[in-house]
């Protein structure tokens, strides 16, 4: 039945609908029509059977050499999705000479790994396996000690006709990797309307990420992850001091012969994925804001400027099924 709001009822709901209506108008004031950056999603629709094989694969170590490593072992929740290392720890003989990039959002890249030589998840996974520093064993190898399990290949037959092939391994890892995004940042709020999901001095340091230049590599919905960039565009960062022969720079990129040449990385949850760089040589965030704006902005910033940029760096920490990151 339908009740008629009385004349208190309507005064609250008229209140509540101005106060929600000041505040849209606020953060419309704030921010342009055409932000550069766009929030994660909040829902990803993927075959919910195959994200989860997918995941159960992301654990098995019978995807590596010996059986001893699982993707799981380098990309860890409670570490943003990467090891908390300056440099993966690699297979035995074959140590890692990179920095662990973070999986969460990673289905939002459009290029992979610190070169960016790779344009999609499924070129990754392929990859991986037969990579001597992460998984280092064969493709023909993993595929003979899965199909060892019968509760595996019935599981496989559910879902893919050809069941346990390189192809169908590939494409679940694929969606499980896909299902790792982390809405609701507050910063992803504070882009939908809501006012005070951020602080004032985060604002202020969006506005200098923006006035600053910072912007023109790091934008689109993660904030990174779609083009390559010179590392050490003023002066040369002691991580470059190879050049173009630092390990993880990316072959005749095209873009400088004598210089490293790097994927952007993604800056969601930048908060939980020290230590940065594709060495990982900056331990802190501010330490990692200080060598981007020497040596990419050619910017020598005070400290509250470094402030306020980590302030707004730390509202893009979003919720990974529900929780926000910093509660985990």
């Amino acid at each position: 039945m339908l009740r008629l709001l009385s004349s208190p009822d309507k005064a609250i709901l008229c209140l509540a609908a101005g106060i929600a209506f000041t505040a849209f108008v606020a953060v419309a004031n704030e921010l342009s029509p055409h932000e550069p950056i766009t929030p994660v999603p909040l829902e990803t629709k993927l075959d919910q059977h195959k994200v989860a094989l997918g995941g159960k694969l992301f654990n098995d170590s019978r995807l590596s050499a010996g059986n001893g490593l699982a993707c799981s072992s380098c990309h860890l929740t409670h570490l943003g999705m990467a090891d908390g290392l300056a440099l993966s720890r690699g297979v035995p003989g074959n140590p890692g000479v990179l920095n662990t990039p973070t999986l969460f959002n990673v289905g939002l890249n459009s290029k992979y790994t610190w070169s960016g030589r790779l344009l999609s998840l499924e070129q990754q996974a392929h990859s991986v396996v037969e990579s001597k520093t992460a998984m280092a064993t064969r493709w023909e190898e993993v595929l003979n000690r899965l199909k060892n399990d019968s509760s595996l290949v019935a599981e496989f037959a559910t879902i893919y006709p050809g069941g346990i092939q390189q192809d169908s391994v590939v494409d679940a890892l694929a969606n499980f990797q896909r299902s790792l995004n982390t809405p609701n940042a507050p910063f992803d709020r504070y882009l939908r309307g809501e006012a005070d999901a951020i602080s004032p001095e985060a604002k202020a340091g969006y506005k200098m990420f923006k006035d600053f230049g910072c912007i023109s590599c790091h934008q689109g919905v993660n904030i990174g992850g779609n083009m390559l960039q010179i590392f050490g565009i003023f002066g040369k960062p002691t991580s470059a001091a190879q050049g173009d022969s630092t390990p993880g720079a990316a072959p005749e990129s095209g873009i400088s012969d004598d210089r490293p040449v790097f994927r952007v990385p993604s800056l969601r949850n930048i908060a939980h994925t020290a230590p940065y760089f594709h060495d990982g040589s900056a331990q802190t965030l501010e330490e990692a804001i200080g060598v981007m704006a020497s040596h990419q902005l050619g910017r020598t910033l005070t400290a509250d400027d470094t402030g306020k940029l980590a302030e707004f760096l730390r509202t893009l920490t979003g919720e990974y099924q529900g929780t926000s990151l910093d509660d985990r």
